[in-house]
């Protein structure tokens, strides 16, 4: 479906001689200093950056996203019935899932910095889909007459929706942006782009290993004979033939004709090439802030402290990801009053949650010191609530616990001065 061709509205396309500051300077992807090339689909194939992705993406994609109303008392209340809440929470347009939507949304921004989608409206002005749009086909630029942010979308010039160049030229109402980390406030960059040599390592190192064990997991070296050799290129492929590959690992070698084998090259392990591997698994941890033990290296893991490391995922990792996406759609998907009426929200509270027995203790000592009923606790365990009827919402207290001046020898000692 060409949703270009059919909601894009003409206008004069902007002038761009005022690029936007910091511009300049946004890295780059392509060859690194290892001599790979980083791209966002070569940095998916390494098993570490796909991890780390998957786990952001997957964590921002099965959070419940709730729309939220300020009431009069200067509480909070879902509103259900706003047309944004069934976009966020259920289906943003009619090809995909929220699940699916804000997965790849987040995928887009953790590769390239920057997520996109364009927003579609009805004759009212209310939002009734939106669509991602691929990050690197899109452009941000400020318009050097009017000083506005616009955004130009590259498309097939033959689709009837771009102008003679193959851009589609987008304002800001019409383009939900999240952008990462970046110079200006406006562009995000990339941690691929970022890091790239970090990444281009890894990439080396995985082809390396992979070259290792395709060369029949031995070490190279040279045959020796005593004579000469007329035609070495032959015993050459002849050796390789029979030994090389994984397949030929640990078949005996026959030498004939007083020929010698003579080892050059040193064993993976001298030359600390696992060491080596290990540790660019922890430097993309690094890049996205993920615990290692969250892709797989449990080295320095225990019982004892995985679950503080699950929190603390959740709190430095995982937070600053959702308040980007939260004050993206209070910025560019409400409009007018609605900000000061609307906002919308992540549920933390599974993550955050600790053990079964933990948590009993935590809401015993709430319930006894009176700060939290029964209908409180079983709220927090997604369970229905006890009628009122029945004491649901009392709030009780230890009844054992007296003042100060009322126990022991100081009972009515001000009565006695």
């Amino acid at each position: 479906m060409n949703i270009f061709a059919k909601f894009f509205r003409s206008r004069d396309k902007p002038v761009t001689q005022n690029m936007l500051n910091g511009a300049f300077i946004e890295p780059r992807m392509g060859y690194t200093t290892s001599g790979k090339a980083v791209t966002e689909r070569s940095s998916m194939q390494i098993t570490a950056v796909y991890a780390c992705i998957r786990i952001l993406a997957e964590a921002v994609a099965e959070l419940p996203l709730h729309l939220y109303r300020y009431t009069e008392d200067s509480n909070k209340e879902m509103d259900i019935q706003h047309p944004l809440y069934a976009l966020l929470h259920d289906e943003p347009n009619p090809e995909m899932t929220s699940f699916n939507f804000r997965e790849t949304l987040m995928t887009h921004l953790l590769l390239t910095g920057n997520a996109y989608a364009q927003i579609i409206r009805n004759g009212r002005g209310e939002i009734t889909a939106l669509y991602p749009l691929s990050p690197n086909k899109m452009t941000v630029d400020r318009d050097s007459r009017t000083g506005e942010i616009y955004y130009a979308y590259y498309r097939d010039s033959g689709d009837g929706a771009a102008d003679e160049s193959g851009y589609v030229i987008l304002s800001p109402y019409e383009v939900w942006h999240i952008p990462g980390l970046g110079y200006d406030g406006i562009l995000g960059y990339s941690p691929i782009a970022m890091a790239k040599n970090a990444v281009g390592m890894a990439i080396a190192c995985e082809e390396y290993g992979a070259k290792f064990f395709a060369n029949g997991a031995s070490p190279s070296g040279t045959l020796e004979h005593p004579g000469t050799l007329k035609d070495p290129e032959k015993i050459r492929n002849s050796w390789n033939a029979l030994f090389q590959g994984s397949s030929n690992a640990g078949r005996v070698a026959v030498l004939e004709e007083g020929m010698k084998y003579h080892q050059i090259s040193i064993s993976p392990q001298d030359a600390q090439f696992l060491e080596t591997r290990k540790f660019q698994l922890n430097e993309i941890a690094r890049i996205y802030r993920v615990p290692p033990h969250m892709i797989g290296d449990l080295e320095k893991s225990s019982f004892s402290n995985i679950e503080q490391m699950s929190l603390e995922f959740v709190k430095y990792t995982l937070e600053p990801w959702l308040i980007r996406w939260e004050q993206s759609i209070h910025r560019c998907l409400l409009f007018g009053e609605e900000k000061r009426k609307y906002f919308a929200r992540f549920n933390v509270d599974g993550l955050l949650r600790g053990d079964y027995a933990s948590r009993m203790n935590g809401y015993a000592v709430a319930r006894q010191n009176g700060w939290m009923s029964a209908n409180d606790i079983r709220e927090m365990e997604s369970q229905k609530p006890i009628p009122d009827e029945d004491g649901g919402n009392l709030y009780l207290i230890n009844g054992n616990m007296t003042k100060l001046s009322d126990a022991g020898i100081f009972a009515g000692k001000e009565n006695q001065i």
